[in-house]
């Protein structure tokens, strides 16, 4: 869907009575004008004012639909630690949200420590139904899966490159056999897959802790979100791996896995994932640039290429 499909005003129209019907459902209803909706070609979004607050009507793009069926299902296994939709409408792909505050300060490390923490128990409780997360259409990035994805991500990387990114494309080539190593690794983890909301920064996390905007998400190694929310300390805060404050977040999210195996393998195996998880994490990307480019067009390319720098680098 590209933002200029919801540009026609009856379609804008029909999500807003939607939202308007659903708010009377939940014995709310707008206290305003609905605001301008924000077109992006991953999807739109409404903003209103109620006498509930503010609430927000999101409306995915095809491709990332499964985010719908997600809010609702990740409702039912954690109630109270999620974002709770307000309604859910699967077939229209509509899901209407209440407003979760502010987001947390990208420097309020104790803030994101508890938010890693509620994190791993929700992957814990979501382990159980990655059939059905699958089923909601989520990609597949659990290890076994990941050389062919290795195999897509460079063929996506190719298209993009250019002369100048050939000698270094080369060389992340020459790393499948090692790649197929951590996957292997990764497949004979204690730790079981789920899901990976693949862009697990402060700026999809809510001051109380609250994680949202599940539209990138798949299904991998849980350890793979941790390339986002510890990566992000390099290039916002100059941190890298052996920082005390970049092992104290990682400890903070290991400590509800930490029945599975010693604390010393879990950490290890944290390392493994953020690599695999460059993969994934440049297809995610590949997904959202083919609809929209704009400044991220090379985002792919660049994700792939750090495949053989240090396991939270980002990019070149």
């Amino acid at each position: 869907m590209a933002g200029a499909t919801w540009s026609a005003p009856a379609q804008v129209g029909a999500a807003v009575s939607w939202l308007d019907d659903r708010l009377a459902a939940a014995g709310a209803t707008r206290t305003g004008p609905v605001a301008p909706p924000r077109l992006r070609a991953w999807g739109m979004v409404l903003g209103a004012p109620t006498t509930r607050g503010p609430v927000w009507l999101k409306v995915p793009a095809p491709q990332t639909a499964f985010e719908v069926a997600l809010y609702e299902l990740l409702a039912a296994v954690a109630p109270g630690g999620v974002l709770e939709p307000i309604a859910v409408d699967v077939s229209r792909g509509f899901v209407l949200l209440p407003d979760g505050g502010t987001a947390l300060r990208d420097d309020d490390f104790a803030g994101l420590a508890a938010a890693l923490a509620r994190y791993g128990e929700l992957q814990r409780a979501l382990a159980s139904h990655v059939d059905t997360l699958l089923g909601f259409g989520l990609a597949d990035m659990r290890p076994p899966a990941m050389p062919a994805r290795f195999d897509e991500a460079l063929a996506v990387a190719e298209r993009i490159a250019t002369a100048s990114d050939r000698a270094a494309l080369d060389r992340i080539a020459g790393l499948r056999p090692r790649f197929g190593e951590w996957c292997a690794r990764l497949a004979a983890s204690p730790v079981p897959a789920s899901i990976d909301h693949n862009d697990l920064h402060p700026g999809n996390i809510f001051a109380s802790g609250t994680v949202y905007d599940w539209g990138d998400s798949v299904v991998a190694h849980p350890f793979a979100s941790m390339l986002m929310a510890l990566g992000f300390l390099g290039f916002r805060h100059g941190l890298g791996p052996g920082d005390p404050v970049v092992t104290r977040l990682r400890d903070a999210y290991l400590e509800p896995f930490t029945d599975l195996a010693p604390p010393a393998e879990l950490a290890g195996e944290v390392e493994v994932a953020c690599r695999v998880a460059k993969v994934a994490r440049a297809l995610v990307w590949e997904r959202a640039v083919r609809l929209e480019p704009g400044d991220f067009a090379r985002a792919p390319l660049e994700t792939l290429l750090a495949l053989d720098a240090g396991w939270l680098t980002l990019g070149p």
